[in-house]
């Protein structure tokens, strides 16, 4: 485990050490997914596996709402 210790300047932007930038692979561009507990943050990369099931379910209910015949009246327009 690495620590290092970071200030928040006043617009509440931080700054990741490069080196831990490094050895986790963020990038430039590249979204965190925050997490709060209690007094705690941490943060972690998002890679597009994390919310495969999420998306799998969500592509379902999103197919059976809008896959439908009253629908299809929008095809035409």
């Amino acid at each position: 485990m690495k620590t290092k210790i970071i200030k928040v300047t006043d617009k509440g932007q931080i700054s990741i050490p490069v080196e831990i930038r490094n050895s986790i692979g963020i990038k430039n561009g590249d979204e965190l997914f925050m997490i709060k507990a209690d007094n705690s943050i941490v943060l972690r990369k998002i890679r597009i596996d994390d919310f495969s099931d999420l998306l799998k379910h969500s592509e379902s209910v999103a197919a059976k709402l809008w896959d439908n015949e009253h629908d299809k009246i929008w095809d035409t327009i």
